[in-house]
C-alpha cells in the first residue's frame, strides 16, 4: 500500500507580474521553449547548477526574498510562471518555473543574480 504525503497549499496575498526594462539582466527570451501541449520536455543546462541539487530538496521561500529570486529569474527568462522558490543547502535559490517547457529550474545566488538553468 503507497502512503500519501499531504498537499502543503500556498497561498499568495498578491502575485505581481513586471515586464523587464532597461534592467541590468539581459533578456533570454530567445532561449525560453514556450509551452506547448503534446510537446516533449526540452532538457538542457546552461550556466551553474549547484551540484549537490537534487530537485525537490530545499526549503520554501517566502517575502521579499521569494519575491526577489522570483524577479531575477523571470527578468532573465520571461513568459514563465513562478510558483515557489526553494531555499538551497549552499544558500542559493531554485526558483521553480511552470508555463513552459524551458528553463524548469532556475537558479539564482544569494545576491539575487541567475546563474543557471535546466
Amino acid at each position: 500500500m503507497m502512503q500519501q504525503t499531504p498537499a502543503t497549499t500556498i497561498k499568495a496575498a498578491q502575485v505581481i507580474v513586471k515586464t523587464t526594462g532597461s534592467g541590468s539582466v539581459a533578456s533570454t527570451a530567445a532561449t525560453v521553449v514556450p509551452f506547448q501541449k503534446g510537446s516533449p520536455t526540452t532538457s538542457k543546462q546552461v550556466g551553474d547548477i549547484p551540484a549537490s541539487y537534487t530537485e525537490g530538496s530545499g526549503t520554501i521561500q517566502s517575502g521579499t526574498t521569494a519575491t526577489k529570486a522570483a524577479e531575477a529569474a523571470l527578468a532573465a527568462y520571461p513568459g514563465g510562471v513562478v510558483d515557489r522558490v526553494v531555499k538551497l543547502s549552499n544558500g542559493e535559490f531554485e526558483v521553480h518555473n511552470i508555463g513552459v517547457n524551458w528553463p524548469h529550474h532556475i537558479f539564482v545566488n544569494q545576491d539575487f543574480k541567475v546563474v543557471g538553468a535546466e
